[in-house]
């Protein structure tokens, strides 16, 4: 019985050695990059969501750039990972999109954002969903609608916290950009006396557990941010419900363009796709916006010679204006040069996307080295946006690195905007919401700094103290 007993523990502990030894050596067809898979089941994923302080490259990316080299292996949340921090190989996976490489999210994401989530679709139906969102905020809507819209909201907003002790900046802007875009997709404005849901308060408890580790236990920030996915997907669908029931009217908002769609014979729409399309405009439309202008904040705070240029560059439009209270125009807008400069060297720093997942179609031989086909491919702008080889002293807030450098789109230096097809359609519509209100607040008001503006990356961008400051009008 003994010796059953002991052939029965060793063919465990030989199975649980070859299982473990598999893991740590995944099979490939030639030659994988250098790194550790971790311990089995669980890789590297602790490592990788460890909080840190740093605006440097994040610790996790740090130590295994200096081990192995700017390309290397991981397992993240039970998925092998091929993590690349060279700009020449993120280059070619952008380009390479629907070809050798393709969108995809670790199934966390999917699970938060949805399955038919515009990130996860790819071909036709991409391309279908982008140019409905390029009819709402794409360049001739801003230019023509939202222009006037974005400042009205900024004015209105900033006259409301001047005669505030205090603003906490992050949620401040928050609220403000969520009302503006929900208003344009869903017409929504929330109204205490109407309904006791407020749909707001829903995407605040989706945002604390969105970049967390994904463990679906109740108290934890990733259940807590399930519930708050599934409790904002029931409002949107209830409000399209009742706006099918509603009597037709001409284009108002994002709803009416999807109905029209829904009704068309044929249409290759469903209403799953169009939901999970509304939460992911909601989410991307004012969460990352707000983080980018109040790290904006805060860098023009720390950076006095630099907010006296951009207010400068602002006060200028006003004295070449015929009437000095007439409307921002979008010739005015486009002359902000400065302006420019400032927003993308605040969403440089900001990093606010911390990696862009592909998955590889088929073996891919890059650099000798293979990526197998089925593993994901994790591109970290990061690393590349605080290269000291391509921005000299990389961690400095100077908009004027700048000068002479053509940055409307992406390129293998600079990727805050993602890259390739997938090049984030609502990039014109953050930059106009940032520099509208740049413009707005630097023409008539100042601020002090009150407390809080630390900055804590989980690996996502977050301000755990928030960022509070005191605002009041300027002296005429």
């Amino acid at each position: 019985m003994l010796s059953v007993s002991l052939c029965i523990g060793t063919l465990i502990l030989i199975c649980i050695t070859h299982w473990v030894y598999r893991w740590r050596n995944p099979k490939c067809n030639g030659k994988l990059p250098p790194g550790s898979m971790g311990i089995p089941l669980l890789g590297e994923s602790l490592q990788f969501f460890a909080p840190n302080t740093s605006s440097d490259v994040p610790p996790f990316i740090k130590k295994r750039m200096k081990r192995f080299g700017p390309v290397f292996k991981t397992s993240l949340v039970g998925r092998s990972v091929i993590v690349s921090t060279d700009p020449e190989i993120n280059y070619f996976i952008f380009q390479q999109e629907g070809k050798l490489f393709q969108s995809w999210y670790p199934d966390t994401f999917t699970e938060i954002f949805g399955k038919q989530n515009v990130g996860s679709l790819h071909g036709f139906m991409y391309k279908y969903l982008k140019n409905m969102v390029l009819n709402l905020f794409g360049p001739e809507s801003l230019k023509q609608k939202l222009l006037p819209q974005v400042a009205q909201a900024a004015r209105s907003n900033l006259s409301s916290w001047a005669n505030q002790d205090r603003v906490e900046v992050k949620e401040a802007t928050a609220n403000m950009i969520f009302d503006l875009t929900a208003k344009k997709l869903i017409s929504y404005q929330y109204d205490p006396t109407k309904s006791s849901e407020n749909l707001r308060e829903n995407f605040v408890a989706f945002i604390q557990g969105l970049i967390s580790f994904p463990l679906d236990i109740p108290g934890t920030a990733y259940h807590k941010c399930l519930q708050g996915r599934k409790k904002a997907m029931k409002m949107l669908k209830d409000l399209l419900q009742e706006r099918r029931t509603a009597p037709k009217i001409s284009h108002v908002d994002f709803f009416d363009y999807v109905l029209e769609e829904l009704d068309k014979e044929g249409t290759v729409l469903t209403e799953a796709i169009a939901l999970d399309l509304m939460f992911v405009l909601l989410f991307a439309s004012f969460e990352t916006t707000s983080l980018a202008i109040t790290l904006a904040i805060k860098l023009l705070t720390e950076n006095p010679a630099v907010l006296a240029e951009l207010t400068e560059e602002h006060e200028e439009i006003i004295r070449n204006r015929e009437n000095k209270d007439s409307e921002l125009t979008w010739q005015e807008y486009k002359s902000m040069t400065f302006t420019a400069k400032v927003i993308n060297e605040t969403v440089r720093l900001a990093n606010i996307v911390p990696a862009i997942f592909r998955k590889s179609l088929k073996d891919i031989q890059i650099k000798g080295y293979t990526i197998p086909a089925g593993w994901a491919v994790m591109v970290c702008p990061t690393a590349v946006h605080l290269n000291p080889d391509k921005y000299k002293d990389p961690l400095e807030f100077n908009p004027r690195r700048w000068d002479g450098v053509e940055s409307n789109g992406a390129s293998k230096h600079f990727m805050a905007f993602g890259g390739g097809m997938r090049f984030c359609v609502g990039t014109d519509f953050t930059k106009v919401q940032m520099a509208v209100f740049l413009h707005c607040l630097v023409t008539k008001y100042r601020w002090t700094a009150i407390r809080g503006g630390n900055i804590v990356r989980t690996p996502g961008l977050a301000f755990p103290n928030g960022l509070h400051i005191k605002i009041s009008e300027k002296d005429n």
